[in-house]
């Protein structure tokens, strides 16, 4: 954090000179420092100075507590709060206890647990490969336990876990049930790929398959992941690239026996559905809950949609109408917000469509294009001369449909308003895929051996549960829990005595973060050496 001086013209051309208070940060996707503007003090000219005075003495309010005395100099300083409360939850949860008993037996010269810690806190806090975690994240946080790790630590952590891996799983499951009062009455699977950045396949994982990322051109894996109704991660697997969802249920099912889950069942959206996939799932004795498809022709549009009875208020913006055909049971859903927001959308495409049409006229190339478009093409009908026109049969079928989806279950226990909320529920599946390929950042995958994928796939699982357990909390995502955190701060400060490492207890909210997830404060001197 540093003072910064911008200057300007004005519009007669004088300069004129502004105070910034900024820092230096790394954009993870841009790969470079980037400055970033914390607060502007003002005009130079202006009130700047005195606004500058009453933030320095806001600062010494909230400054190290031991004065900057003869003797002693500033050595340096680092953004802990967010590495502070990883490592809370880290032993809160027991994640460290059930690590270390399943070490016993190891290799005591290698700090088995303290290595898979500081890589799981890594991707928490910056993914990096596990040569950049060792050469330079490790170097850059406080974490005096860090310093026995070498690089050949941290694989052969990576190996002990996928070694361990169903005993720490299980174990940490029976823990969370208890410690976190988890609902596991239902458990939600859906599984993504995961691409790597070569060309080469091999025999036992990286294989090309259907691709949920649109690379289906490099070879990937398969990812699957069962969570529970508050997005905990309870298991995780992984498949080679060419495995289709379907296939995968009977391990799943054998491998959640006796976890105390009295159903597993799959959710999945319409873009997997299919009658063989169905019976498939029916064959193995699952249950699954899915949405089809509106394709012309099939049960749902000719039977289902106009099928009599009346909708049921499940709650704010949703209701529910249950239709049986014959032995298969559909749940028609009505959203009438989003009913409305769709009709507002369509709207505004139909006005934009009705523009590109009387310019076809001046343009008349470009009517191929206008009926082969995804936005416009179904609302347009070509006449018998070839002249383009709206397809007002269209738009009425549309509207007939504008906030509503229909599910399907073979589950006879649910109630309609359950399997409604429950498939609606398969947003935490999504949203854990989604920060486990953003703030997690998953992938790229620097590995080649199938145990160090699986175990690299491990650990990242173990951070989503530490980052779903602070949210839940806190009510906050976790990278604005993140950026809150990093005011609390350590220095490192030379005396003559000795070292002294001594907090700052951060920012209001940063405190307050600390109570809710029950952590105690860092003491103003952590340590002296």
């Amino acid at each position: 954090m540093y003072l910064r001086k911008t200057t300007r013209q004005n519009t007669d051309g004088s300069p004129v000179t502004y105070l910034q208070i900024a820092e230096n940060s790394w954009d993870s996707e841009k790969r470079r420092s980037q400055v970033r503007v914390l607060c502007t003090i003002g005009r130079v000219d202006g009130n700047a100075v005195e606004r500058l005075q009453q933030l320095v003495r806001s600062i010494r309010k909230n400054a190290l507590e031991t004065p900057l005395e003869e003797g002693w100099k500033f050595l340096n300083s680092w953004e802990h709060g967010p590495f502070y409360v990883i490592e809370k939850l880290w032993e809160s949860l027991g994640i460290r206890k059930i690590i270390e008993d399943a070490a016993r037996e190891e290799d005591r010269t290698v700090p088995l647990e303290r290595a898979i810690f500081a890589m799981v806190a890594n991707r928490c806090l910056a993914p990096q490969s596990k040569l950049g975690c060792y050469d330079r994240w490790l170097e850059d946080i406080y974490f005096p336990e860090g310093k026995t790790i070498s690089l050949h630590h941290l694989y052969r952590a990576m190996d002990f876990l996928e070694d361990h891996k169903k005993e720490i799983e299980e174990a940490l499951y029976w823990r969370l049930a208890d410690l976190l009062n988890m609902d596991v009455d239902l458990v939600f699977y859906d599984t993504t790929s995961v691409h790597f950045e070569t060309n080469d396949e091999d025999k036992e994982l990286r294989r090309r398959g259907y691709s949920k990322n649109g690379r289906s051109d490099a070879p990937q894996i398969v990812v699957g992941m069962a969570v529970t109704r508050d997005g905990y991660p309870v298991k995780s697997w992984v498949f080679p690239g060419n495995t289709t969802d379907v296939t995968t249920i009977e391990q799943i099912k054998t491998d959640l026996r006796g976890w105390r889950l009295n159903r597993c069942i799959f959710v999945a959206d319409a873009g997997m559905v299919s009658e063989a996939n169905l019976a498939m799932l029916r064959r193995g004795g699952g249950h699954y809950i899915v949405a089809m498809p509106w394709r012309k022709g099939t049960e749902v549009v000719e039977k289902v949609l106009g099928h009599p009875g009346r909708f049921q208020d499940v709650k704010e913006n949703l209701r529910v109408k249950e239709v049986r055909i014959q032995d298969r049971r559909y749940v028609v859903c009505h959203n009438p917000q989003e009913a409305d927001r769709q009709r507002k959308h369509r709207e505004e495409l139909l006005k934009e469509l009705e523009e590109e049409l009387r310019s076809l006229e001046a343009h008349p190339k470009r009517a191929c294009r206008l009926v082969s478009s995804r936005r416009f093409g179904p609302y347009v009908r070509r006449l018998t001369n070839g002249e383009l026109r709206l397809n007002k049969a269209a738009i009425q079928e549309k509207e007939k449909r504008d906030g509503m989806w229909v599910i399907h279950s073979n589950d006879d226990d649910l109630s309609p308003e359950d399997l409604a909320l429950a498939y609606k529920q398969l947003i935490r599946v999504e949203e854990a895929w989604r920060t486990m390929k953003s703030t997690i950042e998953i992938r790229p995958v620097f590995h080649r051996n199938p145990d160090r994928i699986r175990s690299h796939v491990f650990l990242c699982v173990l951070s989503l549960l530490l980052e779903r357990v602070a949210e839940h909390e806190c009510g906050d995502t976790w990278p604005c829990l993140r950026e809150e955190l990093r005011s609390i701060k350590i220095g490192q400060l030379s005396a003559p005595h000795g070292t002294v490492y001594q907090t700052s207890p951060g920012s209001l909210h940063a405190r307050n973060l600390l109570k809710t997830l029950k952590i105690d404060p860092l003491p103003s001197v952590l340590a002296v050496e």
